[in-house]
């Protein structure tokens, strides 16, 4: 049961996997998509349909009977969830012989919930991974199977992080997969004095706070490259910030969003502690750019100020 891209690996290395039989794969419906709003078949069906695997479509499995008497009639050892996008109802939990194993992308009990990516690059965490568990019906609360860390740098983006998530996943999932089948896996309890929770963002936490310091907005234009994106305003205008880097974060305190120097490399900014280079902005109506162009085409001087 998965949605989005960042599954498509994991279902394609289950399915190559000898030991292994993907009886069917259970997806999102086909939804509308780009300017065009063209009816669109998630990637986890695409890859389905690829593999001459048979694939259900279900806005609501907790609620649709057909799709439920099927699952039974399949009668599978283990159900998998990754990135699914749907609440599973006991009588789903009950389905398999086993259990039902869900990755999640972070190490539990950090970040439970649905934003884990975007959510430890914006509290500037050096250090993530992914986990697998025992589904059970408290959000992202059953025993712990394995996990992996993954080290987060500087200048990681969500998109970076999910990229890696992507390519470790498979192995995971295969791991325990096999633990559990053969009684060589022994899942254990979350510290519950551990959770955290990683809600989604919505289009207002886009909005940079140039009261904030330099590694916080560096965190926040970071964790948010595809949605919602950073952004700011200059003559009135909103702009996208799509890339920054920082320079230098130990400065006395100072008060934020004046442009003190402008290079090829791009427009530094000050912050309330440290300055900020942005280097790639999107400008309304416009491509992404470098923020040099746009210094230039907008011709931008030091003193000028981000946010008015």
């Amino acid at each position: 049961m998965a949605t989005p891209e960042i599954a498509v690996k994991s279902l394609k290395e289950l399915n190559n996997n000898p030991n292994i039989k993907v009886e069917a794969v259970i997806t999102q419906p086909d939804r509308p998509k780009g300017r065009g709003n063209k009816l669109t078949p998630p990637p986890i069906k695409v890859c389905a349909k690829e593999n001459n695997i048979p694939c259900f479509q279900t806005e609501k499995i907790s609620k649709d009977t057909e799709l439920l008497k099927k699952l039974k009639e399949i009668n599978p050892d283990f159900i998998v969830t990754f990135a699914f996008g749907q609440i599973l109802s006991e009588e789903v939990l009950n389905i398999p012989c086993f259990s039902t194993i869900n990755l999640h992308a972070s190490l539990l009990p950090k970040y439970r919930g649905a934003n884990p990516i975007q959510r430890c690059i914006y509290n500037g965490d050096q250090e993530t991974g992914i986990t697998t568990m025992i589904t059970v019906l408290e959000l992202d609360a059953g025993d712990i199977c394995e996990c992996e860390k993954i080290q987060i740098t500087e200048n990681m983006t969500n998109i970076e992080l999910e990229e890696i998530i992507k390519e470790k996943s498979p192995t995971l999932i295969c791991s325990t997969l096999e633990g559990l089948y053969k009684k060589t896996l022994t899942p254990r309890k979350q510290n519950t004095e551990e959770i955290t929770i990683a809600k989604k963002f919505i289009k207002q936490d886009g909005l940079i706070d140039w009261g904030k310091s330099a590694k916080d907005i560096h965190n926040q234009v970071r964790s948010m490259v595809d949605f919602p994106t950073a952004y700011t305003t200059f003559n009135g205008k909103m702009i996208k910030i799509i890339e920054t880097r920082l320079i230098n974060t130990c400065k006395n305190n100072c008060s934020g969003n004046e442009i003190i120097n402008i290079t090829k490399s791009g427009i530094e900014v000050k912050t309330a502690l440290g300055s900020l280079l942005i280097t790639k902005v999107k400008p309304e109506s416009k491509n992404i750019m470098n923020a040099y162009d746009f210094a230039n085409g907008n011709k931008i001087k030091t003193g000028m100020k981000f946010g008015e």
